[in-house]
C-alpha cells in the first residue's frame, strides 16, 4: 500500500514537471510566432542584419508580402529562412515554393536550406535524416519531423489541384499574372487544421490566415507587377494585412554584402544600361519617356525569340579553318530556300559611352522568313562597337558578319562617315586576325555610288542616305512592325539567363562563355531601352524626326530601321511575284 502511495506520488511530481516544461515551451513558442527573427537567433544560431529581422517580422505579421530587391540582397536566404522557421513553429505547415522556372525555386531548397541543414545542428535535429531533403527530376522538397513540408513546383498548368498554406512566389515578375490567379492562389483553399481546433473549447476560434509571399528585383511599369505593388502599397497605408517594401542596393553595401567598386563596375560596364540598372540595382520600376514615340508594351510584346545568333571569335574561326574538313561555324539554319538575311549598319567612328553623348557603331543582323506574301523579321543578333575604329577595320567587322551570318544584304549609310565604310567595303580586304581575304562589294541600287570610286565588286550594298522624308518613313515604318509583330526582337536577357540557369551547366560555363550566350538578349535590352527613351517631334508637312534626349542615343534604332526599311522594299517585290503567280495561275486554271 505504501509503496503504490510512494509511485503515485512520484508519478504525480513527473507529470507536473512535464506540465510546466509544457507550459514554458509554450510560452516561447509564443514569444517565437510573434518574433520570428529572436527564433531565429536564439534557437536556429544565426546572425541576420536589421534589415533581415524586419523582413522576416513583417512576413510572420502580415497575410499578404511583397518585396521588391536589389540583385545580390540575398533574397533566396531569407525565402530559406522564414520557410524553416515557420515549419517547425507551425507543425504541419505546408509551403509551396514557386518562381518563373521549377529551378529556379528549387535551388532555394538545394542550395540555401541544404547549407543551411549543413551548417546549423538545429536544423538537422528538427528535419531529421538528410533523406528528408528530396532532389530529384520531379519531386524537390523538405520534410520536417513535425510533418510540415516545403516543395518547390513549377508555375503552370500542371500545378493545379496543389495546396499549401504558405505561397511563396520568387522572381514572380517571370510568372504570368493569369497562372497566379488561376494556379498559385487556389493552392491556399485550405488552412493548416492544427490538432488543437478539433476539441469543443476552441470550436468558435478563428482559423490561421493563409498567406503570401511575392518576391522579385523591379521591372518594366507594363508590367503587371507595377499594378501589383501599387494595389497592395494601397492597401498596405489603409491598415489592411499588407506589407510592401523596395530596397535598393545601397541597404547591401551598408552591410557589405555587396561593395561599392563591385556595383560601381557593373554600372559602367558596357553590357549594363542606365535603364537595366536602375531595375535591377536601383530596385526602380521603369517606365518609357513620356515623350516617346516607340512604347514599352509593344516592343516587349515582340521579345519572343529565344535562339539568337552566335558569331565565332576569330580563335574558333582560325581552329576550325585548320581542320581537315571545316564546318559552317553558324548556330542558325534557313528555315528553308526562301529565306533572306541581312545584316544593317549605323556608323560612328569616335565611339562613346554611356556618360559621354557620342555615337557608336551597331550593326543588326535580319532573318527575313517568308510568311505568305510578306517577311516576317527575326533580329537574332545585335552588336554595338562603344570604341573609336578606322573605316577598314569596321568595313573588316562588317564582312566577318555578312559571311559569318551567310547574309544575302547589307543596309547603311552611305553618307558622311557611311562612304568612307563604303569605300573600303568596295575594296579587297585583308582580314589579319582571320587569315582571310575579303572580296570587293558595290551597291545595288545606286550606280552614281558605283561609280564615284569605281566599284563593281559583288553586288550586296543597299545604300541609303538620309533626309527628312527618309527618316520620317524609317520611324513610321518601324513602328508599324512593332505593333503588328512582324519585327521580332530577342527575349529579355534577365529571363534568358534564368532559363539558362534552369537548362543546367550555365553557372559552370567561364564568364566569358556565359556572356557570349547572352549578349545577343543583352543588347536587344539596350535597344529597348534606347528606344523608349527617344522624343519625337512632328515638323513641317507632318513628318516626324526622332531625336535624342540628353546622353541617349540613337545608333541602334537607326540600325534596325534601316534594316527594317530594306526589308519592306523586298517584301514590295515579293508581293509582286506573289501577286503574278497569281494571275498566272488564274489563267491556267481558266
Amino acid at each position: 500500500m505504501t509503496m503504490e502511495l510512494n509511485k503515485k506520488k512520484n508519478e504525480t511530481k513527473q507529470d507536473g514537471y512535464f506540465r510546466v516544461r509544457e507550459a514554458n515551451l509554450m510560452k516561447w513558442v509564443g514569444y517565437w510566432r510573434k518574433n520570428p527573427h529572436k527564433f531565429a537567433e536564439n534557437y536556429l544560431g544565426l546572425k541576420l542584419f536589421f534589415f533581415q529581422k524586419v523582413l522576416l517580422f513583417m512576413m510572420e505579421r502580415v497575410d499578404n508580402f511583397m518585396y521588391i530587391a536589389s540583385r545580390g540582397q540575398g533574397k533566396s536566404f531569407i525565402i530559406a529562412i522564414y520557410c524553416i522557421i515557420r515549419c517547425i513553429l507551425y507543425p504541419g505547415t505546408r509551403i509551396v515554393l514557386a518562381s518563373g522556372t521549377r529551378g529556379q525555386a528549387k535551388k532555394i531548397i538545394t542550395e540555401k536550406i541544404q547549407t543551411l541543414y549543413n551548417d546549423h545542428p538545429e536544423i538537422r535535429f528538427e528535419i531529421g535524416d538528410p533523406r528528408n531533403i528530396k532532389s530529384s527530376l520531379n519531386v524537390t522538397e523538405v520534410t520536417f519531423l513535425n510533418g510540415s513540408r516545403i516543395s518547390a513546383e513549377t508555375s503552370t498548368d500542371n500545378s493545379r489541384g496543389l495546396r499549401c498554406n504558405i505561397l511563396i512566389v520568387d522572381e514572380f515578375r517571370m510568372v504570368k499574372k493569369d497562372i497566379i490567379d488561376k494556379v498559385l492562389k487556389p493552392m491556399l483553399q485550405v488552412n493548416r487544421q492544427p490538432a488543437y481546433m478539433s476539441l469543443p473549447e476552441y470550436k468558435d476560434s478563428k482559423a490561421e490566415e493563409n498567406k503570401e509571399i511575392y518576391i522579385s528585383s523591379a521591372w518594366y511599369k507594363s508590367h503587371w507587377i507595377w499594378d501589383s505593388f501599387n494595389n497592395s502599397l494601397k492597401k498596405m497605408l489603409k491598415g489592411q494585412s499588407f506589407f510592401v517594401v523596395d530596397l535598393p542596393y545601397q541597404l547591401s553595401t551598408h552591410h557589405k554584402i555587396n561593395s561599392k567598386e563591385r556595383i560601381m563596375q557593373i554600372r559602367t560596364d558596357d553590357n549594363m544600361d542606365q535603364t537595366g540598372f536602375n531595375m535591377e540595382y536601383e530596385a526602380m520600376f521603369v517606365g518609357e519617356n513620356d515623350k516617346a514615340y516607340y512604347k514599352l508594351t509593344p516592343l516587349n510584346n515582340i521579345r519572343t525569340i529565344n535562339k539568337t545568333f552566335i558569331p565565332p571569335t576569330d580563335t574558333e574561326y582560325l581552329e576550325n579553318k585548320q581542320k581537315s574538313n571545316p564546318k559552317h561555324l553558324g548556330n542558325i539554319k534557313r528555315a528553308d530556300k526562301s529565306e533572306l538575311r541581312l545584316i544593317s549598319l549605323d556608323i560612328a567612328l569616335m565611339g562613346g559611352n554611356k556618360n559621354v553623348k557620342n555615337d557608336t557603331s551597331a550593326f543588326t543582323l535580319i532573318r527575313l522568313i517568308k510568311d505568305g506574301d510578306s517577311y516576317r523579321r527575326d533580329v537574332v543578333y545585335l552588336e554595338s562597337i562603344q570604341k573609336s575604329i578606322a573605316t577598314e577595320e569596321l568595313a573588316i567587322r562588317m564582312k566577318q558578319l555578312y559571311y559569318d551570318f551567310e547574309a544575302d544584304y547589307v543596309v547603311m549609310d552611305a553618307n558622311g562617315n557611311g562612304l568612307g565604310v563604303f569605300d573600303a567595303c568596295c575594296r579587297v580586304l585583308y582580314d589579319s586576325k582571320r587569315d582571310v581575304e575579303y572580296p570587293a562589294w558595290s551597291c545595288i541600287n545606286d550606280e552614281a555610288t558605283n561609280e564615284r570610286n569605281k566599284a563593281d565588286g559583288i553586288k550586296i550594298v543597299y545604300t541609303v542616305k538620309a533626309n527628312a522624308q527618309f527618316n520620317h518613313k524609317i520611324a513610321v515604318q518601324l513602328k508599324s512592325n512593332i505593333e503588328n509583330g512582324k519585327l521580332r526582337l530577342p527575349m529579355n536577357d534577365i529571363e534568358k539567363r534564368s532559363e539558362f540557369v534552369s537548362e543546367g551547366g550555365f553557372v559552370k560555363k567561364s564568364p566569358e562563355e556565359q556572356q557570349k550566350l547572352l549578349y545577343a538578349y543583352q543588347q536587344a535590352t539596350a535597344l529597348v531601352n534606347e528606344l523608349v527613351n527617344l522624343e519625337y517631334e512632328v515638323r513641317d508637312g507632318g513628318l516626324i524626326k526622332i531625336h535624342e534626349v540628353g546622353t541617349t542615343t540613337k545608333d541602334r534604332y537607326s540600325s534596325i530601321a534601316y534594316g527594317n526599311y530594306y526589308a519592306d522594299e523586298l517584301e514590295k517585290k515579293l508581293k509582286d511575284d506573289y501577286s503574278d503567280q497569281e494571275l498566272l495561275k488564274y489563267f491556267m486554271m481558266g
